[in-house]
């Protein structure tokens, strides 16, 4: 559940201890920066931004879905899909499954979704989007961030028409009657993922094969290739990282990007480049299994290295050097909204999925994997769907050597000032939006220049 009113008035309690001399909220950098949260000094009062105001005006509300119902009663019900690739990249794959299950799910026929594929980031997906609408389509959906601002255009052309970014922010924040936001708590298995690696790499340090070369100083080092330096990829790899942490206290990590959800290439020279720095665990945010197999080869090679997925189970391609995957459940998220959508109820703005409905969860664990995992990562999972654990506990982690301990946001949707994201003791991510907003750069994480 969302907690945006108990977060509001933590900043208030907060704003107003720091009139008294406590320590004052922080102010953030856009999610492409790396700077770390600097203390304000500003008024005691609390300030909402515009678009704060507006997130904050519409919790709670619901988009009306009763054309959408009448359709599906009617059997004229058709659903458009904008995919960024098509069945052979891993995040896409799994949107596909996740929708056709779902469809099952609650009586949809495959026949009353329209399938766009290979739709890129530009104005291929206004033009799509507007094809789907013109071809009947009640609800579209896309499955990108970068598709985001080419959807609200076409919403804005189209009221009647129900509009679904996945991954998007500004579903709250834009005012638009037919704007819809989802995406899974991907953090939690994130962060699982990372406890996996973190158990591998006790027992590597166990078993003496963490060598000079792979410690910057007394820490070892793990890598991490990314596609972009959004939020969306910094929660993630920071998630993962404090996973790792919290088994094995003195890691670092270097992350380098692609600048491409998809590049094969690309990811699998970054994953030579982070080896050959010393790291000796990589995980990734990019959808081709590049990575994995460049760390398949160099295992087989003779250098230690073992690395963990996303999306797909990446033993296929890495048999031994894989450890897991962090994957979506992307039918449980698609199964509740296209039930909203049918129900005639109405819709939240933003939606998400976690662990405790299996929203979010691992693959199956690899030969490799140390002992003992599955037990620890049983007892992880059940941490964080009891609540007793929080990914982004501030007490893990600091910022310029500081625990952090207030944190506002400006973000691709706008100017989120007046929004506390930290309260109770840690970050509360995908509460305020469905989106992650963690786009925080934590002590020891270092990105590389690409």
């Amino acid at each position: 559940m969302k907690k945006i009113i108990a977060l509001f008035l933590a900043a208030i309690m907060m704003l107003t201890f720091a009139a008294c001399g406590g320590e004052e909220p922080a102010e953030s950098s856009q999610p492409e920066e790396s700077a770390p949260a600097e203390t304000s000094e500003e008024s005691s009062e609390v300030v909402l931004s515009e678009v704060a105001q507006r997130v904050l005006d519409t919790e709670g509300e619901k988009i009306d879905t009763t054309k959408v119902k009448e359709a599906f009663d009617a059997g004229t019900l058709k659903i458009g899909v904008i995919l960024l690739h098509d069945e052979n990249t891993g995040y896409d794959a799994a949107h596909l499954d996740g929708i056709k299950a779902a469809i099952a799910n609650v009586g949809i026929t495959e026949d009353q979704v329209i399938w766009k594929y290979n739709i890129p980031e530009d104005e291929t997906c206004y033009d799509t989007a507007v094809d789907l609408a013109e071809a009947g389509c009640q609800v579209v959906i896309s499955d990108s961030y970068g598709h985001q601002s080419y959807m609200m255009q076409a919403a804005q052309e189209y009221p009647e028409v129900i509009f679904m970014p996945a991954t998007g922010d500004n579903a709250a924040a834009s005012g638009l009657a037919n704007l819809v936001n989802f995406f899974p708590l991907t953090y939690q298995s994130r962060y699982v993922s990372g406890v996996v690696a973190g158990m591998k790499l006790a027992e590597l340090v166990a078993d003496g094969k963490v060598t000079d070369a792979n410690k910057d100083g007394e820490n070892i080092k793990i890598g991490y290739v990314g596609a972009f330096p959004y939020a969306e990829v910094v929660s993630g790899y920071t998630a993962f990282y404090l996973g790792v942490k919290s088994i094995v206290p003195n890691v670092v990590m270097d992350v380098t990007y692609t600048s491409s959800w998809y590049d094969p290439t690309a990811e699998s020279a970054a994953a030579n480049a982070l080896v050959s720095r010393g790291c000796i665990i990589i995980s990734q945010h990019a959808d081709s299994t590049g990575a994995p197999s460049a760390c398949q080869a160099l295992l087989d090679a003779g250098t230690t290295v073992y690395c963990v997925g996303y999306n797909v189970d990446m033993l296929q391609v890495a048999p031994t050097s894989a450890l897991t995957s962090a994957q979506n459940g992307w039918s449980v998220l698609y199964t509740e909204m296209f039930q909203a959508l049918i129900s005639g109820e109405g819709i939240t703005r933003d939606n998400t999925a976690g662990a405790d409905v299996d929203g979010v969860m691992i693959s199956p664990l690899g030969p490799s994997c140390a002992a003992g995992t599955q037990e620890k990562i049983d007892e992880v999972w059940a941490a964080i769907k009891d609540g007793t654990l929080h990914v982004f506990d501030t007490s893990t982690f600091t910022v310029g050597g500081e625990t952090l301990t207030s944190y506002t946001a400006a973000y691709h949707a706008g100017d989120f000032t007046g929004i506390e994201f930290i309260a109770d003791g840690y970050f509360h991510e995908s509460e305020v939006v469905s989106a992650p907003m963690f786009n925080i750069r934590i002590d020891g994480i270092t990105e590389l220049a690409n």
